[in-house]
């Protein structure tokens, strides 16, 4: 009898750890709401932080993201040019994949070179992190946002 009370709770429990792994391995990034930009990483050739640039003198910019599209706005006042686009996202294997589909005139002159934007995608609690990372692996600039909504 008690040998199969230990069978069962073994089970149970093996059931319980399985479960919980299949819910954090399927959903661990979730873009869905809005953020805006904390800061940004420069990075050295070693993929150490080399450098944070701090939003200054009214920067901002916010980004939105749901269900599979994504928007995003810039303000500097400091540049004249308007900044923003629209597309759609998807999340795979740890990489943020944005496709703009629509975007002010600066950049569309962007997007008609790179269509789409790929980065290594680093998720916290009300944060995440987007790594621009080059074609030898190498990060190169990182953008750090916290969720406002």
């Amino acid at each position: 009898m008690k040998s199969l009370v230990m069978i069962i709770i073994g089970l149970c429990s093996f059931l319980a750890v399985t479960q919980e792994s299949k819910k954090t391995a399927t959903e661990p990034y979730n873009l869905e709401g809005v953020w805006e930009l904390k800061h940004q990483f420069l990075y050295n050739e070693n993929n150490q932080i080399s450098d944070t640039v701090l939003n200054q003198n009214g920067y901002r910019q916010v980004k939105m993201y749901s269900k599979g599209k994504v928007m995003w706005t810039r303000y500097d006042p400091k540049d004249n040019n308007e900044w923003f686009g629209y597309g759609t996202y998807t999340i795979k294997d740890g990489m943020l994949e944005e496709r703009l589909e629509y975007a002010s005139g600066p950049m569309m002159k962007i997007v008609d070179t790179t269509q789409v934007f790929k980065f290594e995608l680093v998720m916290g609690t009300n944060s995440y992190q987007q790594i621009d990372v080059d074609k030898e692996g190498h990060y190169v600039l990182a953008e750090n946002y916290n969720k406002i909504k």
